[in-house]
């Protein structure tokens, strides 16, 4: 998480570097480099407000089709239809009307509707049922295509399609490889 919060330049450094396609994310403005990343943090924060508007909340301005088509890409459209008032349920405090799983996949597409190129997902699925979280599993790899992606996790099922795995103990890289790389040594 912590890496999460350096790449959104939550903090800045004080020694090294940090650098996307060369260019160190300290000559940048936050707002600008905020602009490229996506997060899909562990507990999806939602307002006393509509689905819709939690969904639209990623990007300023964007119509109701641009909401629908994220929301269907996030597979989260199926359950939003069979509201009764849709798109304009409200969510309660927090998103407590919605499950865990619900609540991911409103992160998910508010991820999809802000069209980052890159995306850091935090222990996404971390607090999700195993059914859940294998369905959004499938989601996330659908949403990552094309995009560079950080995982963090500490299951290690989360991760077996990761291109690379690298493997942190107290701040120091000890281990990285393919998955099944990493299981062979």
């Amino acid at each position: 998480s912590p890496i999460g919060r350096l790449l959104f330049r939550m903090y800045d450094l004080f020694g090294g570097s940090i650098k996307i396609d060369g260019q160190d994310i300290s000559d940048v403005t936050q707002e600008s480099l905020r602009e490229k990343i996506g997060i899909v943090p562990q507990d999806t924060v939602l307002f006393n407000n509509t689905l819709g508007c939690n969904l639209a909340y990623a990007k300023a301005g964007a119509d109701s089709e641009a909401v629908g088509n994220a929301a269907r890409m996030a597979h989260i459209d199926g359950f939003i239809s069979s509201l009764p008032d849709c798109y304009d349920t409200l969510v309660g405090e927090r998103g407590l009307k919605l499950s865990g799983g619900e609540k991911q996949r409103v992160a998910i597409a508010r991820v999809i509707l802000k069209g980052s190129p890159i995306l850091i997902f935090d222990e996404a699925t971390s607090a999700l049922d195993t059914h859940t979280e294998k369905e959004i599993q499938a989601n996330l790899a659908e949403v990552s295509a094309g995009r560079t992606t950080v995982m963090i996790a500490h299951r290690l099922s989360t991760i077996v399609e990761a291109d690379e795995i690298l493997v942190l103990e107290e701040g120091e890289v000890v281990e990285r490889g393919t998955h099944s790389g990493l299981l062979a040594a």
